[in-house]
Protein backbone atom coordinates (compact mmCIF):
# COMPACT_ATOMS: atom_id res chain seq x y z
CA UNK A 1 0.00 0.00 0.00
CA UNK A 2 1.22 3.48 -0.83
CA UNK A 3 1.16 6.57 1.38
CA UNK A 4 -2.23 7.60 2.76
CA UNK A 5 -3.48 10.60 4.69
CA UNK A 6 -6.57 11.49 6.68
CA UNK A 7 -7.69 14.76 8.19
CA UNK A 8 -8.10 14.55 11.96
CA UNK A 9 -9.61 18.01 12.45
CA UNK A 10 -9.32 21.53 11.02
CA UNK A 11 -5.53 21.64 11.38
CA UNK A 12 -4.27 18.13 12.15
CA UNK A 13 -3.41 15.45 9.61
CA UNK A 14 -2.47 11.79 9.91
CA UNK A 15 0.07 10.54 7.33
CA UNK A 16 0.90 6.84 7.12
CA UNK A 17 3.10 4.75 4.85
CA UNK A 18 4.31 1.35 6.00
CA UNK A 19 5.92 1.78 9.43
CA UNK A 20 5.93 5.59 9.23
CA UNK A 21 2.99 7.02 11.17
CA UNK A 22 2.80 10.81 11.58
CA UNK A 23 0.47 13.35 13.13
CA UNK A 24 1.19 16.92 12.08
CA UNK A 25 -0.36 20.30 12.72
CA UNK A 26 0.28 23.87 11.63
CA UNK A 27 -1.14 27.04 13.17
CA UNK A 28 -1.90 30.40 11.60
CA UNK A 29 -3.86 31.75 8.68
CA UNK A 30 -5.93 29.19 6.80
CA UNK A 31 -4.11 29.57 3.49
CA UNK A 32 -0.67 29.26 5.09
CA UNK A 33 -1.76 26.21 7.08
CA UNK A 34 -3.15 24.56 3.94
CA UNK A 35 0.06 25.26 2.01
CA UNK A 36 2.22 23.87 4.81
CA UNK A 37 0.14 20.68 4.97
CA UNK A 38 0.26 20.16 1.21
CA UNK A 39 4.01 20.70 1.12
CA UNK A 40 4.41 18.14 3.87
CA UNK A 41 2.27 15.64 1.97
CA UNK A 42 4.24 16.14 -1.23
CA UNK A 43 7.52 15.44 0.56
CA UNK A 44 6.11 12.48 2.48
CA UNK A 45 5.14 10.46 -0.57
CA UNK A 46 8.68 9.47 -1.58
CA UNK A 47 10.28 9.34 1.83
CA UNK A 48 9.85 5.66 2.71
CA UNK A 49 11.35 4.41 -0.55
CA UNK A 50 14.35 6.67 -0.05
CA UNK A 51 15.00 5.00 3.30
CA UNK A 52 14.45 1.48 1.96
CA UNK A 53 16.98 2.12 -0.82
CA UNK A 54 19.72 2.67 1.79
CA UNK A 55 18.52 0.35 4.52
CA UNK A 56 21.62 -1.89 4.67
CA UNK A 57 23.83 1.12 5.40
CA UNK A 58 21.33 2.57 7.87
CA UNK A 59 21.38 -0.70 9.83
CA UNK A 60 25.17 -0.64 10.05
CA UNK A 61 27.20 0.99 12.85
CA UNK A 62 27.11 4.72 12.20
CA UNK A 63 30.87 4.93 11.61
CA UNK A 64 30.33 2.71 8.54
CA UNK A 65 27.35 4.67 7.18
CA UNK A 66 28.92 7.96 6.19
CA UNK A 67 28.19 7.53 2.47
CA UNK A 68 24.40 7.65 2.63
CA UNK A 69 22.79 9.91 0.03
CA UNK A 70 19.16 10.59 1.02
CA UNK A 71 18.22 13.71 2.96
CA UNK A 72 16.61 11.81 5.84
CA UNK A 73 19.44 9.27 5.90
CA UNK A 74 21.96 12.10 6.23
CA UNK A 75 19.96 13.54 9.13
CA UNK A 76 20.06 10.13 10.81
CA UNK A 77 23.81 9.75 10.42
CA UNK A 78 24.51 13.29 11.61
CA UNK A 79 22.40 12.77 14.76
CA UNK A 80 24.10 9.47 15.63
CA UNK A 81 27.65 10.46 14.66
CA UNK A 82 28.56 11.95 18.09
CA UNK A 83 28.02 8.46 19.59
CA UNK A 84 30.17 6.60 17.04
CA UNK A 85 32.64 5.42 19.70
CA UNK A 86 29.75 3.54 21.32
CA UNK A 87 27.46 1.14 19.46
CA UNK A 88 24.72 2.93 17.56
CA UNK A 89 23.25 2.63 14.07
CA UNK A 90 21.53 5.46 12.19
CA UNK A 91 18.22 3.69 12.77
CA UNK A 92 18.31 5.06 16.31
CA UNK A 93 17.35 8.43 14.86
CA UNK A 94 14.95 7.41 12.10
CA UNK A 95 11.69 8.63 13.64
CA UNK A 96 13.12 11.98 14.70
CA UNK A 97 14.82 12.47 11.33
CA UNK A 98 11.57 11.77 9.48
CA UNK A 99 9.79 14.29 11.72
CA UNK A 100 12.51 16.87 11.02
CA UNK A 101 12.31 16.35 7.26
CA UNK A 102 8.53 16.71 7.09
CA UNK A 103 8.61 19.68 9.46
CA UNK A 104 11.18 21.38 7.22
CA UNK A 105 8.96 20.74 4.20
CA UNK A 106 6.15 22.65 5.91
CA UNK A 107 8.22 25.84 5.73
CA UNK A 108 8.18 28.79 8.10
CA UNK A 109 5.22 30.84 6.85
CA UNK A 110 3.15 29.62 9.80
CA UNK A 111 3.96 30.83 13.35
CA UNK A 112 4.24 27.33 14.75
CA UNK A 113 3.92 23.71 13.68
CA UNK A 114 4.88 20.23 14.77
CA UNK A 115 5.32 16.76 13.32
CA UNK A 116 4.87 13.85 15.72
CA UNK A 117 6.30 10.53 14.54
CA UNK A 118 5.07 8.08 17.17
CA UNK A 119 6.12 10.34 20.02
CA UNK A 120 9.31 11.72 18.46
CA UNK A 121 8.54 15.35 17.67
CA UNK A 122 10.00 18.10 15.50
CA UNK A 123 8.89 21.67 16.24
CA UNK A 124 8.72 25.01 14.47
CA UNK A 125 8.38 28.06 16.71
CA UNK A 126 8.48 31.65 15.52
CA UNK A 127 9.51 34.37 17.97
CA UNK A 128 7.16 34.55 20.96
CA UNK A 129 5.54 31.16 20.30
CA UNK A 130 5.53 28.07 22.52
CA UNK A 131 4.26 24.51 22.78
CA UNK A 132 3.25 22.53 25.84
CA UNK A 133 4.48 18.97 25.39
CA UNK A 134 2.76 16.13 27.18
CA UNK A 135 4.62 13.22 28.75
CA UNK A 136 3.43 9.62 28.86
CA UNK A 137 5.68 7.46 31.02
CA UNK A 138 4.73 4.21 29.28
CA UNK A 139 5.70 4.69 25.58
CA UNK A 140 3.62 1.63 24.64
CA UNK A 141 0.49 3.64 25.42
CA UNK A 142 1.54 6.86 23.67
CA UNK A 143 -0.67 8.73 21.21
CA UNK A 144 -1.51 6.84 18.02
CA UNK A 145 -3.35 8.18 14.99
CA UNK A 146 -4.06 11.45 16.79
CA UNK A 147 -6.07 9.95 19.63
CA UNK A 148 -5.32 11.77 22.86
CA UNK A 149 -4.35 9.85 25.99
CA UNK A 150 -4.03 10.72 29.67
CA UNK A 151 -0.74 12.48 30.44
CA UNK A 152 1.69 11.83 33.27
CA UNK A 153 3.07 15.37 33.07
CA UNK A 154 3.97 18.15 30.67
CA UNK A 155 6.48 20.91 30.08
CA UNK A 156 6.64 24.02 27.91
CA UNK A 157 9.03 24.58 25.03
CA UNK A 158 9.38 28.24 24.07
CA UNK A 159 10.91 29.85 20.99
CA UNK A 160 13.76 31.19 23.10
CA UNK A 161 14.89 27.70 24.10
CA UNK A 162 17.47 25.86 21.95
CA UNK A 163 14.98 23.02 21.56
CA UNK A 164 13.17 21.97 18.40
CA UNK A 165 13.11 18.24 19.02
CA UNK A 166 11.58 15.99 21.68
CA UNK A 167 11.94 12.21 21.75
CA UNK A 168 11.08 9.37 24.11
CA UNK A 169 12.61 5.91 24.48
CA UNK A 170 12.29 3.02 26.92
CA UNK A 171 12.22 -0.74 27.11
CA UNK A 172 8.43 -0.82 26.64
CA UNK A 173 8.47 1.45 23.61
CA UNK A 174 8.40 0.79 19.87
CA UNK A 175 12.09 -0.12 19.66
CA UNK A 176 14.26 -2.50 21.62
CA UNK A 177 16.36 -1.09 24.46
CA UNK A 178 19.50 -2.33 26.16
CA UNK A 179 18.38 -0.57 29.35
CA UNK A 180 15.45 -0.74 31.77
CA UNK A 181 14.00 2.77 31.79
CA UNK A 182 10.21 2.90 31.60
CA UNK A 183 10.80 6.05 29.60
CA UNK A 184 13.35 8.76 28.96
CA UNK A 185 12.18 11.99 27.37
CA UNK A 186 14.92 14.09 25.80
CA UNK A 187 14.86 17.69 24.57
CA UNK A 188 17.45 18.64 21.97
CA UNK A 189 18.14 20.90 19.01
CA UNK A 190 16.40 18.65 16.46
CA UNK A 191 14.06 15.70 16.43
CA UNK A 192 16.81 13.44 15.11
CA UNK A 193 19.32 14.48 17.76
CA UNK A 194 16.70 14.02 20.49
CA UNK A 195 15.84 10.58 19.10
CA UNK A 196 19.45 9.38 19.03
CA UNK A 197 20.10 10.74 22.52
CA UNK A 198 16.94 9.16 23.93
CA UNK A 199 18.10 5.78 22.66
CA UNK A 200 21.48 6.17 24.32
CA UNK A 201 20.10 7.54 27.58
CA UNK A 202 17.54 4.72 27.69
CA UNK A 203 20.38 2.22 27.32
CA UNK A 204 22.29 3.91 30.15
CA UNK A 205 19.44 3.55 32.69
CA UNK A 206 20.58 0.07 33.55
CA UNK A 207 21.76 -2.44 36.14
CA UNK A 208 21.99 -6.22 36.42
CA UNK A 209 19.31 -7.78 38.61
CA UNK A 210 17.49 -11.15 38.71
CA UNK A 211 14.15 -9.37 38.07
CA UNK A 212 15.35 -8.25 34.65
CA UNK A 213 14.90 -10.57 31.67
CA UNK A 214 16.97 -10.09 28.51
CA UNK A 215 17.36 -11.94 25.24
CA UNK A 216 19.55 -11.50 22.16
CA UNK A 217 17.88 -8.99 19.89
CA UNK A 218 18.17 -11.33 16.91
CA UNK A 219 16.13 -13.96 18.80
CA UNK A 220 13.14 -11.64 19.22
CA UNK A 221 13.32 -9.58 16.02
CA UNK A 222 14.50 -10.93 12.67
CA UNK A 223 14.95 -7.40 11.32
CA UNK A 224 16.86 -5.91 14.24
CA UNK A 225 20.02 -3.88 13.73
CA UNK A 226 21.25 -4.86 17.23
CA UNK A 227 22.51 -8.35 16.36
CA UNK A 228 23.06 -10.58 19.38
CA UNK A 229 23.16 -7.71 21.88
CA UNK A 230 20.91 -8.39 24.85
CA UNK A 231 17.70 -6.39 24.88
CA UNK A 232 15.28 -6.01 27.76
CA UNK A 233 12.05 -7.98 27.47
CA UNK A 234 10.76 -7.81 31.05
CA UNK A 235 11.48 -5.82 34.21
CA UNK A 236 9.96 -7.06 37.45
CA UNK A 237 9.45 -5.06 40.63
CA UNK A 238 12.86 -3.76 41.67
CA UNK A 239 14.02 -2.81 45.17
CA UNK A 240 14.43 0.91 45.75
CA UNK A 241 18.22 0.73 45.83
CA UNK A 242 18.29 -0.95 42.42
CA UNK A 243 15.99 1.69 40.94
CA UNK A 244 18.18 4.44 42.38
CA UNK A 245 21.33 2.84 40.98
CA UNK A 246 19.87 2.48 37.48
CA UNK A 247 18.61 6.06 37.47
CA UNK A 248 21.96 7.31 38.78
CA UNK A 249 23.70 5.59 35.87
CA UNK A 250 21.35 7.20 33.37
CA UNK A 251 21.55 10.60 35.04
CA UNK A 252 25.36 10.60 34.98
CA UNK A 253 25.40 9.66 31.31
CA UNK A 254 22.83 12.32 30.44
CA UNK A 255 24.81 14.98 32.28
CA UNK A 256 27.78 14.28 29.98
CA UNK A 257 25.51 14.79 26.95
CA UNK A 258 24.33 18.11 28.37
CA UNK A 259 27.96 19.17 28.85
CA UNK A 260 28.73 18.23 25.24
CA UNK A 261 25.78 20.27 23.98
CA UNK A 262 24.01 17.21 22.57
CA UNK A 263 21.02 17.45 24.93
CA UNK A 264 19.28 20.42 26.54
CA UNK A 265 17.35 18.48 29.15
CA UNK A 266 15.83 15.10 29.94
CA UNK A 267 13.41 13.29 32.24
CA UNK A 268 14.24 9.69 33.20
CA UNK A 269 11.61 7.43 34.78
CA UNK A 270 11.71 3.96 36.28
CA UNK A 271 8.97 2.34 38.38
CA UNK A 272 7.37 5.56 39.66
CA UNK A 273 10.69 7.30 40.35
CA UNK A 274 12.14 9.95 38.09
CA UNK A 275 15.14 12.20 37.63
CA UNK A 276 15.46 15.46 35.71
CA UNK A 277 18.67 16.62 34.05
CA UNK A 278 19.76 19.80 32.31
CA UNK A 279 17.39 22.64 31.50
CA UNK A 280 14.24 20.91 32.73
CA UNK A 281 13.43 21.40 36.39
CA UNK A 282 11.05 19.48 38.61
CA UNK A 283 8.97 22.62 38.98
CA UNK A 284 8.50 22.76 35.21
CA UNK A 285 6.88 19.33 35.07
CA UNK A 286 3.25 20.30 35.54
CA UNK A 287 0.64 17.55 35.54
Amino acid sequence: MGPVRARLDARRWHFQHGPIDLVLEAFGERAAVAEASESAWSRFQTLLQELVDELPLLRSPVAEAGNVQGAVARRMVAACWPYREEFITPMAAVAGAVADEIRAAMGSAVPKAYVNDGGDIALHLAAGESFRIGMVIDPEHATRHGHRVALDGSFEVTARMPVRGVATSGWRGRSWSLGIADSVTVLAETGASADAAATMVGNAVNIDHPCIMRRPASDVDDLTDLGIRLVTIEVGALPSEAIAAALASGTSYTATLVERGLVWGAVLTLQSQYRVVGGITRAALAS
